[in-house]
């Protein structure tokens, strides 16, 4: 492995924090300048830290709602429900029909109540991959060229202008000061004012200004892409569970 390939490795392993660093030295550890990528040092980019996007997983909501069955509380009830009706009551008297329904009727409400918040969980993930910027103004060979915001590695100079919605975690170059809407991901109601060699996040929203920034993380790396990882993987408890 070359010196070049260890440097890269080690910012895919957040060995260095890039956010807070001098701006040399983030080009120093991302072995660029302010002149951008060419597209053959992009391609060998994009093949060590992958495409800029999040994985959305698709599963079957039905087969989802199945698995809150498939636990030891739901064992529990659900061989209580079969003994209900396996068991006669003696005497000859019939199975206890009563109990087996209302043994069930729990069960259901109890998986269909963790169903529920567990899929609000994935629409909250959903809501938030749905602010990812489609294209972004990125300096490629010298050339300032729009592209998929996909395609963008760690070490891309790109342009950000009002409007904008920030392709990637980000440390701004020289310029003017921008006004950044980061709510969706700070609960910040109001703007805040970036300037040069400040860090912006992939998924917020350019309200002024219009400066250069060098990326400095993509994809699951992000700050909004670990926020969307963490709303994704929760595991929320039914209240018949707690």
């Amino acid at each position: 492995m070359t010196e070049k390939e260890e440097a890269m490795h080690a910012v895919l392993n957040e060995a260095v924090d890039l956010e807070n660093v001098p701006i040399e030295e983030v080009f120093q550890t991302l072995r660029c300048n302010s002149n951008g990528l060419t597209t053959d040092s992009a391609k060998e980019r994009l093949a060590i830290f992958g495409h800029n996007k999040l994985e959305e997983k698709q599963e079957s909501k039905f087969l989802k709602f199945l698995g809150f069955m498939w636990n030891p509380l739901s064992w529990v009830m659900e061989a209580a429900a079969i003994m209900a009706i396996a068991l006669a009551n003696g005497g000859n008297k019939p199975p206890d029909w009563q109990d087996f329904v209302g043994i069930i009727t729990l069960l259901i409400i109890n998986s269909t109540i963790s169903f529920i918040e567990e899929n609000n969980a994935g629409n909250a993930a959903a809501a938030l991959m749905a602010r990812l910027a489609p294209k972004a103004k990125v300096l490629r060979d010298g050339k300032w060229v729009e592209e998929d915001a996909s395609i963008l590695v760690p070490g891309d100079i790109i342009s950000v202008k009002l409007g904008d919605i920030i392709p990637a975690d980000s440390r701004l170059l020289e310029g003017d000061p921008l006004k950044i809407d980061q709510s969706a991901l700070t609960g910040e109601s109001l703007p805040v004012t970036k300037g040069p060699g400040d860090s912006v996040y992939s998924g917020s929203t350019c309200k002024q200004g219009e400066i250069e920034a060098v990326v400095i993380a993509t994809g699951v790396h992000t700050f909004f892409g670990k926020a969307a990882h963490l709303v994704d993987s929760t595991n929320q408890v039914g209240h018949f569970q707690k």
